[in-house]
This record gives C-alpha cells, structure tokens and sequence, in this order.
C-alpha cells in the first residue's frame, strides 16, 4: 500500500490521508470544497462547491498517477438532495466516461460544505 499525498490539494482536516494505491486502484478519501491556498470554505452554492470539490478530486488523482478519467465509481454526499439537479450538471462536465456512482444524503459534513465526493480510480499504464 502506498500513501498519496497532494500539494494541490487542501490538507486533510483528520488522522487521513489523501489517498492510497493499492493493486493499481486508487483508493481517495472525501474530497470537500476547501481552497488548497487558504483551507477555507469556498462561497457559493452547490455548483460552486461542487467544482471546487472535484478540483480537489482530481488534484489528488493527479498526485496518484491518474486523472478523473481513471475514475471507476465516486460517491457522493450532498447535504440537501433537493440540489441533485445541480449537482449532476457540474459533475456531469467533469466525470464525462460516466463511472458508476452512489450519490446520498448527508444529515451534516466536515467544515459546513454541502458537497463530498470520494473516488476509486484505476492507474493505467
């Protein structure tokens, strides 16, 4: 097992680490909308977050070897399931090979986000 760490990517808030490879899988922890300069919330609403969330995302894939097209199955916690349709046309824009997905409700997340999204990914080559 092999513990990933990225520059580019807000610092983990816990005892976590941004991901871990193992088998040539891609293994991420939740990805919430901090800015990785200021570890701050960022403003907005859903679409807003949501991009932000999945720049994070894929800053992580990046430091793994990978990208979101190696994506294989995210899941996906927002905390108002009434901005699923708002959700999905931001995602939609990034995860364009549509990898399988669960996509719940969160009573609450981690610094008053409303979106979190973690991934498995597959390392080509």
């Amino acid at each position: 097992m092999k513990t990933i760490t990225s520059n580019s990517a807000p610092a983990a808030i816990g005892p976590y680490s941004h991901a871990v490879v193992v088998n040539g899988l891609v293994y991420t922890s939740g990805q919430i909308p901090l800015s990785p300069e200021t570890g701050v919330l960022v403003g907005g609403g859903i679409a807003e977050q949501t991009e932000q969330a999945i720049k994070n995302l894929a800053a992580v894939l990046e430091a793994a070897g990978c990208g979101l097209d190696g994506v294989v199955k995210t899941t996906c916690f927002l905390t108002d399931i009434g901005d699923f349709a708002a959700f999905n046309e931001v995602y939609a824009g990034y995860f364009t090979g549509k990898p399988a997905r669960s996509c719940v409700a969160a009573a609450a997340l981690p610094k008053g986000a409303m979106v979190e999204i973690e991934a498995v990914a597959e390392i080509r080559g």
